[in-house]
């Protein structure tokens, strides 16, 4: 059952070219806060994403793609002048990524710096819960992470929460020390976080999960919760292992999909414990085949019961 709260989601979108072991390329679109947008509409929730996209054809076509999901794009503003940017992924036989990025000119970094901006960001603060994650704040320059915050305070000032995941791409910062900065900022405006344990550790102030759930706040009222990847995650000090183990295809958007999976769970009423159950069933799911939004089948865990 899906709840009645207005979600919007924001941060940047890109056209993905994807390539398995031994596969051609293959043309979708991803980015970790669409994926889980994605998620979140599969499960019948209502989800808005804000961000920016380019212009031409191939954006409008990421648009219908995206309604055709469920996504409601009022709040995506088409820039005209710029593009959406593009990335490509392989994967090896094991499920394990690269990536190579063209996002330099993406409309996505100039969201909060364009003349429809302030309609997007009025429309955004009437949220019932707001999304992003730290590559949101990464791809945008600083007055654009500012204006992030002060949404983020909007939204909070009128009795809306905010979900952050502390995703870490080392090459869009100038250094750990500035990502860690602006991340700080991002927790102490958020109510529920989503760290991965091995991006804590990669900027270097973590050594286990509990670690960094009190580094996230967990002591402080925050709802925290710590990805572990096969393991499973940190939940409230307790350890939620996967309820089955899944060979892995494609670990892309493993993380999103865990999101989307738990935010539809939470707020749909479920404990925390049984959120993250919800989440792993997604994640697990997703995994299991290619690119990071695989396209729906009959094994897909959308629209199951949450226990109250």
């Amino acid at each position: 059952m899906a709840s009645d709260a207005t979600i919007t989601v924001i941060g940047e979108a890109m056209l993905e070219l994807s390539r398995g072991s031994g596969d051609g390329w293959n043309l979708r679109y991803g980015g970790d806060v669409i994926n889980t947008a994605i998620h979140l509409a599969r499960s019948g929730d209502k989800v808005r994403f804000a961000s920016a996209i380019g212009a031409d054809p191939m954006s409008e076509d990421l648009r219908k793609a995206w309604e055709a999901e469920g996504v409601d794009t009022g709040l995506l503003i088409g820039t005209p002048g710029r593009t959406t940017g593009l990335y490509a992924i392989e994967t090896d036989e094991t499920g394990e990524r690269s990536f190579h990025y063209w996002r330099g000119e993406a409309a996505a970094r100039a969201m909060f710096d364009l003349p429809e901006s302030g309609a997007m960001v009025d429309a955004a603060a009437q949220s019932d819960l707001l999304y992003f994650s730290l590559i949101t704040l990464a791809i945008l320059p600083d007055a654009g992470r500012e204006a992030l915050l002060a949404l983020c305070e909007r939204v909070k000032a009128r009795g809306g929460r905010i979900a952050f995941d502390g995703n870490y791409r080392p090459r869009l910062w100038s250094d750990a020390a500035t990502a860690r900065a602006w991340r700080d900022r991002a927790i102490a405006l958020c109510d529920i976080g989503l760290p991965t344990l091995a991006d804590e550790v990669e900027m270097g102030e973590a050594d286990d999960a509990a670690d960094a759930a009190a580094r996230w706040g967990a002591g402080e009222g925050r709802e925290i919760v710590v990805k572990l990847g096969a393991e499973g995650c940190l939940v409230g000090g307790v350890l939620v292992p996967p309820p089955a183990r899944v060979d892995v295809v494609d670990s892309s958007g493993a993380g999103d999909a865990f999101n989307g999976g738990y935010l539809h769970a939470r707020l749909a009423g479920a404990e925390p414990a049984e959120a993250a159950l919800a989440g792993h069933r997604l994640a697990g799911w997703n995994i299991g085949r290619r690119g990071a939004i695989p396209a729906r089948d009959a094994d897909a865990p959308y629209g199951q019961k949450v226990p109250a």
